[in-house]
């Protein structure tokens, strides 16, 4: 078969797919079934700081039945890191009037449960709040806090003062080797986070050990929420664990002469994140009695930098998903035409379940069905109209980030989270 007949079925395949969409949601919006999901971020579009932002409520009451029960898959995915999920889904059922369930809900460093391998090792970790206890929760089992540090090694933390402390720790000389380092959020205590946590990559997890030269390659370092900037009560945002990350990467460069390498970091707009939401949407969908698979996904984010940036990217990811599984229908039935005729090479049909593009009932790729993400970005938080512009070229994404100025760009913008909500009302025919 030459290339322009392989590419007359691929169209044919593309066709006939956005055919079957539109279908599909004038099917959808007669049966009242939807077949999308809602990605909310927290503050800067429901809140700001502790106050609800006006709207809020207004919006979540389309997205409810009357008894509470939510119509449509909704996740709450936000880059804040200090607390539970079951304490975070406790607030938000506070402060919105509805149940909210902890699976309801991905924080920033939700998706480090994937990261097994670390599960095991001897982990230092930073931020605030029950740190040990999302560790915990994490599955991460040997963990030690920067304040527990500072009492095994009581010379090394000397910014304050009052608190500098002479004599031997009995501690240190039972203290095991740190083998990693976990960055969960912004400390209270920058100066002595980024002394303990330069000292121990310095050492290689001996922060009592004297070096010659600084190591070539350091600990692994897993964080999360990358966040420069967040919108609390104050007029301007705050400092996210972007900054604090941004001062540690340059302290340790300035001082050891090597660029600090992240294992990986996990929060918006990591694509990590949108492919845990997107697991989860679906699980969601299934636990409200939907039958129908999820298909598309809106993002509803008040930062250019991380709820665009990391909608844009997975959406990307997706358009390229779709086209490979439209390859693979194309291949087989390409195979299937050519040995229609004569025996099935391999003896099986092409279309069981073992080789059909669907995946079988109990396959987890069940979960993952959709075909776009798109994002829309509000104005009540980080991003402002009046002062935002675009020609002027920042960029607040973190040091490892690709730079493409496109993907900064919202497929919608709207003035609040109602008018979001109103919107992809509008574009799905649902009411």
């Amino acid at each position: 078969m030459n290339i322009s007949l392989c590419k007359f079925f691929i169209n044919q395949q593309i066709n006939l797919i956005q055919n079957l969409r539109h279908l599909s949601s004038a099917i959808n919006n007669q049966l009242a079934e939807p077949q999308f999901g809602l990605l909310f971020d927290i503050d800067g579009v429901l809140t700001r700081g502790r106050k609800l932002l006006p709207y809020t409520r207004d919006a979540f009451r389309n997205l409810v039945k009357a008894n509470g029960e939510f119509r449509i898959p909704t996740l709450f995915v936000t880059n804040a890191g200090n607390e539970l999920r079951l304490s975070k889904a406790a607030k938000l059922t506070q402060i919105l009037g509805i149940s909210i369930l902890p699976e309801q809900v991905i924080l920033s460093h939700s998706p480090l449960k994937l990261f097994s391998e670390f599960h095991t090792k001897h982990c230092l970790i930073s931020g605030q709040g029950p740190i040990a206890e999302i560790a915990k929760n994490l599955g991460f089992t040997k963990v030690t806090t920067i304040e527990q540090l500072s009492d095994a090694f009581p010379n090394l933390d000397m910014v304050d003062h009052k608190k500098r402390r002479g004599f031997h720790s009995p501690f240190r000389d039972y203290f095991l080797p740190i083998e990693a380092v976990v960055l969960f959020g912004e400390p209270v205590k920058w100066e002595a986070c980024l002394q303990l946590i330069i000292d121990v990559l310095m050492t290689n997890g001996n922060p009592s050990s004297p070096i010659v030269r600084a190591p070539v390659s350091h600990l692994p370092i897993l964080a999360s929420n990358a966040d420069l900037l967040w919108m609390a009560e104050a007029a301007l945002p705050r400092f996210g664990h972007g900054s604090f990350l941004h001062c540690l990467e340059n302290l340790y460069e300035k001082i050891s002469g090597h660029q600090l390498q992240y294992t990986t970091i996990v929060g918006k707009p990591s694509e990590v994140t949108f492919y845990h939401a997107e697991y989860l949407i679906s699980r969601h969908a299934h636990e409200l009695g939907l039958k129908q698979p999820i298909k598309r996904l809106y993002v509803v984010g008040d930062n250019p930098d991380t709820d665009v940036y990391g909608a844009n990217v997975y959406n990307r990811y997706l358009q390229r998903r779709s086209l490979s599984r439209v390859n693979q229908i194309v291949s087989q039935t390409t195979i299937g035409t050519l040995t229609s005729s004569g025996k099935n090479i391999s003896g099986k049909n092409l279309w069981s379940s073992s080789n059909s593009a669907e995946p079988a009932a109990d396959n987890i790729e069940q979960y993952y069905t959709a075909e776009s993400l798109e994002s829309i970005l509000v104005c009540t938080g980080v991003f402002n109209r009046e002062t935002y512009d675009e020609t002027l070229g920042k960029n607040h994404g973190h040091r490892d980030m690709f730079i493409d100025a496109e993907l900064r760009k919202p497929k919608h913008t709207c003035e609040h989270v109602l008018d979001a909500v109103k919107l992809i009302f509008d574009i799905e025919q649902f009411r």
